[in-house]
């Protein structure tokens, strides 16, 4: 199955623009006080966590509230472009090592 949908870079960099935001609100700050990955549950530092887009922007995500996660650099590493069906396969794999 293709889950490909092509997104056009006007519309990448207005989404970007909408997550340098998001990261300045308190909304924000509160997210990632706790220091909890979003994904594997690791705890990090809250400034070593990152904003991931749960369906991501390339793949026709929006830089909203309810599709931003805190995740730590390792996970967003590896999530990348990944579909939350797709990003599933990793995290079970996580859950048995």
């Amino acid at each position: 199955m293709d889950f490909h949908i092509e997104i056009d870079e006007q519309t990448i960099r207005k989404e970007r623009e909408k997550a340098r935001q998001l990261r300045k609100q308190g909304w924000w700050k509160n997210k990632i006080a706790k220091g909890l990955c979003h994904y594997c549950g690791k705890t990090v530092l809250p400034k070593e966590l990152t904003l991931d887009h749960v369906v991501p922007v390339a793949r026709g995500g929006r830089s909203t509230k309810g599709n931003c996660v805190p995740a730590c650099k390792d996970c967003n590493n590896q999530k990348k472009n990944l579909l939350p069906i797709e990003w599933d396969e990793y995290l079970q794999r996580l859950g048995k090592q």
